[in-house]
């Protein structure tokens, strides 16, 4: 698909290959495409997603409102999340690529992102 919502050539050749070919799809933080997203995967009978879930986003407002919102929307496929992009304040370099400082706190924040319901619990300050 194209930014601007349009299909490419290459979505037919795409949907003869589902649902044994899956997709990778990231989603930015509330991501106003992710309906459509979600619709176009239907349509084009994809079951598996490959997504990717920001550490770096857990300390925005309502981080945890947001991951939970992704998920529930990809509910019905297939979904493998890989977590990533730690915050510059939070690596061992001001890098997105950066190793955690504390790794320990990198894992606690994954784990705060797939569990049900509030809490990231106590973050360091920005």
């Amino acid at each position: 698909m194209r930014e601007d919502g349009t299909p490419t050539p290459a979505l037919a050749h795409f949907a003869r290959r589902t649902p044994a070919l899956g997709l990778g799809q990231w989603f930015h933080y509330q991501d106003h495409r992710l309906d459509e997203a979600v619709a176009w995967m239907r349509r084009l009978g994809v079951t598996y997603l490959r997504t990717g879930l920001s550490w770096a986003d857990s300390f925005r407002p309502n981080a945890l409102d947001w991951f939970d919102r992704q998920m529930q929307a990809l509910a019905e496929f297939d979904v493998t999340v890989t977590f990533c992009f730690p915050p510059e304040h939070r690596g061992i370099a001001p890098h997105h690529a950066s190793p955690p400082q504390v790794k320990e706190e990198f894992a606690e924040s994954c784990a705060a992102m797939i569990r049900p319901g509030p809490a990231l619990g106590p973050q360091p300050a920005i």
